[in-house]
């Protein structure tokens, strides 16, 4: 049975950082690109960041671009999510997802993962 489980959300002042974390169990976890979404209250889920399963190439949505990073430890099967100099805008529920795919159309669209978290909240105060 596949898991994936976020940690590290959480309250923080405008301008702060934080580090969210996922870690995956039940697949074969350096076979998967990995993602993450977020979700504000009355919006879609919409795409942040994703990894390449084949390589250290990564991709950001323009509003996070240049303060967040993602990085995964495959002998970890985790991947994480570094946050800086956040936003109130950046207020959301934060979801990993695992996906058997590349490329960057297929990793910015929520449909084509396989596996997705339960969500860590994030809330960002002004």
């Amino acid at each position: 049975q596949v898991q994936l489980v976020e940690s590290g959300g959480g309250l923080v002042q405008a301008g702060g950082s934080l580090r969210l974390s996922c870690a995956a169990s039940g697949l074969t976890f350096s076979s998967y690109a990995m993602g993450w979404f977020r979700q504000a209250p009355g919006k879609e889920r919409e795409f942040v960041a994703a990894h390449e399963w084949s390589g250290p190439i990564t991709y950001y949505a323009d509003s996070v671009k240049g303060r967040f990073t993602i990085s995964r430890d495959n002998a970890k099967n985790t991947v994480y999510l570094q946050m800086n100099t956040l936003k109130p805008e950046d207020t959301a529920v934060y979801y990993c997802t695992a996906g058997l795919l590349t490329g960057w159309r297929a990793l910015k669209r929520p449909n084509s993962y396989n596996y997705w978290g339960q969500g860590t909240q994030v809330t960002v105060s002004s």
